[in-house]
């Protein structure tokens, strides 16, 4: 099932990254690819249908205790990254959207939520039959990662650290909803849309360049590291 969720996903999103220049819509805006785990979700739910609802059960209801520490650790992650990076470059700087930010800001919740269905709302789950919450995340991390494709185009160095950032942030959503437990899509999308924003407008991860997605890595590593020494 896990593996035909990554085929699926991965598939999906080089469709949805192909079609895109031919419908006008902005990556600043929306990047259609993020629906690719939908769609996986939906050929899942076709194929097992009773195993898919028990997977996505409560990922929209219920009380979710956990979100602001949640939300407010993507704040933190984004602030360490953008303080470190001003400190060693001289200067933070500001990348003003050639687009509405209200407007950005809603696509890029719609998009993330296309997203996180998929990553922590099943595939997290999923794997939690079979692994611990720790190993568990970690290995939705790598896959997050690597469905990344295109990241890897700019070098080893950089696709290393990439790698490193998605597993950093997926042990930090995925034991946060570990304790939650409900809520799951809306936090996990909240996180992922503050962390995209925060990115876009203090510092272009995405770039290409290694010092900003080193400064990313490492900050959401100290927040998993710290995250997993406060669940012993």
């Amino acid at each position: 099932m896990a593996t035909v969720f990554f085929a699926v996903a991965t598939v999906a999103a080089g469709v949805f990254g192909a079609v895109q220049p031919f419908t006008g819509i902005p990556e600043e805006v929306i990047q259609l690819t993020q629906f690719g785990p939908a769609v996986a979700v939906a050929v899942l739910a076709g194929v097992w249908p009773a195993r898919t609802r028990a997977l996505l059960h409560g990922a929209g209801s219920g009380e979710a205790r956990t979100g602001p520490v949640l939300l407010s650790t993507a704040v933190l992650i984004v602030a360490g990254a953008v303080g470190a990076h001003g400190v060693i470059t001289g200067g933070v700087g500001f990348t003003r959207p050639e687009h509405p930010f209200l407007l950005i800001a809603v696509a890029q919740l719609i998009g993330a939520c296309g997203e996180e269905i998929g990553w922590r709302c099943l595939l997290q789950p999923l794997l939690r039959t079979r692994f611990g919450p720790l190993t568990a995340s970690v290995l939705v991390g790598l896959l997050w990662g690597l469905w990344h494709v295109p990241v890897f185009a700019e070098g080893p160095w950089y696709g290393g650290l990439f790698l490193l950032a998605t597993i950093a942030l997926s042990v930090v959503m995925g034991l946060a909803l570990e304790r939650a437990r409900s809520y799951r899509l809306l936090l996990a999308a909240g996180f992922h849309t503050l962390i995209n924003l925060g990115m876009l407008l203090f510092m272009n991860e995405e770039s290409g360049a290694v010092l900003p997605i080193a400064l990313f890595g490492a900050s959401a590593a100290v927040a998993a590291l710290v995250g997993t020494a406060s669940r012993r």
